[in-house]
């Protein structure tokens, strides 16, 4: 196959939608997001991304059906706005291969007319978290004002360490290419999957938008994490984790 390969699934009509990515990172709190927004509106497939930069591997359904692993695109219409949701399994495994595959993503997005992005991840703690605040980074500073209006925080030189992948790449590619881009990062703490920090990113997400969610299933995933939170509070006493271990992948 090519280094990069893109099947058309569906090409239905939007209305200036947003492109909304959510690929694993910290706490799978972006993956968790879009994959909520998923459920819960019936996203309709309409883009399969194949590459080379994703591991050698097939995901294998319920019925034993393998599929070579990619990311996907799917449209979802709320009552606010049209989204184009972009999800997967995997981030692209060397340097050249993040610019090139958020580049192939950018380029589906205009197809679709999109013009606005927000990247969705986690930003790490190193400790648990009782109230979740959300982080903002932002392609052009005149998005601040309208993003702090929703609850997001700016905090100078955070995250530390920049936002890596896909996530710093939506910005920095798609500002050069005239999105609204922004990035919202549920604070979390590094150690675990995060149901919470995703509720919380939705929250701000939803709000900015306009649109309505459930969130009984999110809310459902934290409670079973409630004996795995037990613990992690067990290792706050233990050797603390570096920084630099800690940095934002989104």
């Amino acid at each position: 196959m090519d280094d990069i390969e893109i099947d058309e699934v569906a090409t239905p009509e939007l209305d200036d939608p947003v492109l909304i990515e959510g690929l694993p990172g910290v706490g799978h709190v972006g993956k968790l997001a879009a994959e909520h927004l998923l459920e819960e509106f019936d996203g309709e497939l309409v883009r399969r991304v194949y590459t080379t930069e994703f591991p050698p591997q097939v995901s294998v359904d319920g019925d034993g059906v393998a599929e070579l692993t990619c990311a996907e695109f799917h449209a979802v219409e709320t009552d606010g706005a049209d989204l184009l949701v972009l999800t997967g399994d995997h981030q692209a495994g060397s340097n050249k291969g993040h610019y090139t595959l958020t580049t192939t993503f950018l380029d589906v997005a205009e197809e679709f007319g999109a013009t606005r992005a927000y990247a969705l991840g986690g930003v790490p703690t190193g400790e648990l978290v009782e109230e979740y605040t959300v982080l903002g980074a932002v392609s052009n500073g005149d998005l601040v004002d309208e993003l702090e209006d929703v609850g997001v925080e700016f905090r100078p030189d955070e995250p530390a360490g920049g936002i890596v992948g896909v996530s710093g790449l939506v910005l920095g590619l798609g500002g050069r290419r005239g999105f609204d881009a922004a990035c919202l990062m549920g604070e979390t703490s590094g150690y675990l999957v995060d149901p919470k920090s995703a509720q919380a990113v939705l929250e701000v997400l939803a709000d900015r938008l306009d649109f309505a969610v459930d969130y009984e299933s999110l809310e459902d995933r934290a409670e079973e994490m409630e004996e795995v939170v037990g613990k992690i509070q067990e290792m706050q006493d233990g050797p603390a984790v570096p920084d630099d271990d800690l940095r934002y992948i989104g």
